[in-house]
């Protein structure tokens, strides 16, 4: 078997070995609440006026031996997860609805959101990182660390209200939300065929471009909130990889066989630099699935971050609270190991030595 092979087939036992032991860790603090403040969960929000408390004793009993919730954690774990794989995620009382089903129906706007901030951010700071490095101690040098260290420097939601104030306020250029009220209702009708959930893509399919254009205009103050800080960081440390990857002899040496300048830059040094740079870019993947929520409720993008709003506060609503813990984990894992397959591939090295080890 190739170490390429190999490599590859590690990384995706990881995913299930990683998902175990996190699911079994979420529903362990569930554990710790006793059985009874977990029936509560069950029962119904409107109860007889006559309902005494032998009455309420008596349903709470019936509810834990119905769903077994004073039985040992193995048993209760492996029924929950069986439950997750059927696709019985559970059942929200606070926004009345299928925990999975409400997931799925936002997931296109939080989808379409993180990855235009992906296809923004990622060549942005490998580009800008590797000029700022070439260019070092420069005005372009200077001028990139300048707004690096603002990007980084300002928390998300901050710099979504400023934008906002500025973009949208002040110069009515890019609106928040989705789309507009016209366009929205449209897309809204029984005329709108959805495809993916992406409205950039979904408005080309209907044959109605207007429809992808103005969503593309909604989708840039967050697409840009969210770029900037991990902008910032990918640019500044692919900077500093492609400035060590310059001293070193091999680069001595190419410049004394007489290749240009450009080509020392991109063909040599950015390629060794982009293992620490991809390093970044999985990280940062990590924490833009955070940042996306937090980006949605300033824009009024009403994504997957809207159900863990409804469940924060409310007791009642901890299905919902799990759901959305265990659907971010399947988020971010997949993109994590995609990111270490993508290394790999730009550095055997890697591959190779992981293969071995």
């Amino acid at each position: 078997m190739s170490p390429f092979l190999k490599f590859l087939l590690r990384r995706l036992l990881t995913i299930p070995i990683t998902l175990v032991v996190i699911t079994a860790a979420l529903y362990g603090m569930l554990m710790f609440s006793p059985p009874e403040e977990r029936a509560e969960i069950y029962i119904p929000d409107r109860l007889p006026s006559n309902f005494t408390e032998e009455d309420m004793q008596r349903l709470t009993e019936r509810i834990i031996r119905e769903h077994g919730l004073d039985d040992p954690f193995p048993v209760q774990y492996l029924r929950w997860v069986s439950g997750l794989l059927r696709g019985q995620w559970g059942y929200s009382p606070v926004l009345n609805g299928d925990i999975l089903g409400m997931l799925a129906e936002r997931l296109p706007a939080t989808a379409e959101l993180a990855i235009y901030t992906s296809l923004f951010f990622i060549p942005l700071g490998l580009a800008s990182g590797v000029i700022a490095a070439w260019k070092q101690n420069r005005a372009a040098d200077n001028g990139f660390r300048l707004l690096a260290f603002v990007g980084t420097s300002i928390p998300p939601f901050i710099l979504g209200l400023l934008l906002m104030a500025i973009f949208y306020v002040a110069l009515h250029w890019f609106p928040p939300q989705r789309l507009g009220v016209l366009q929205g209702s449209f897309v809204r009708s029984s005329s709108f065929h959805t495809y993916t959930g992406l409205l950039t893509i979904d408005g080309l399919l209907n044959g109605r471009p207007e429809i992808s254009l103005e969503a593309l205009r909604h989708l840039v103050l967050p697409v840009l909130t969210l770029s900037l800080s991990h902008w910032g960081t990918l640019g500044r440390l692919t900077r500093a990889s492609v400035i060590q990857e310059l001293e070193k002899p091999y680069i001595t040496a190419a410049r004394a066989r007489g290749v240009a300048g450009r080509a020392v830059v991109w063909r040599h040094a950015f390629r060794n630099a982009m293992v620490p740079a991809l390093n970044s870019t999985a990280l940062s993947a990590a924490s833009l699935v955070t940042a996306v929520f937090v980006v949605e409720q300033v824009f009024g993008f009403h994504g997957v971050s809207e159900l863990i709003t409804a469940a924060i506060g409310s007791t009642a609503d901890i299905p919902l609270a799990v759901g959305f813990a265990v659907f971010s984990v399947l988020l971010v894992l997949p993109l994590m190991v995609a990111l270490d397959i993508v290394q790999a591939i730009v550095d055997p090295r890697i591959r190779e030595g992981l293969a071995e080890g």
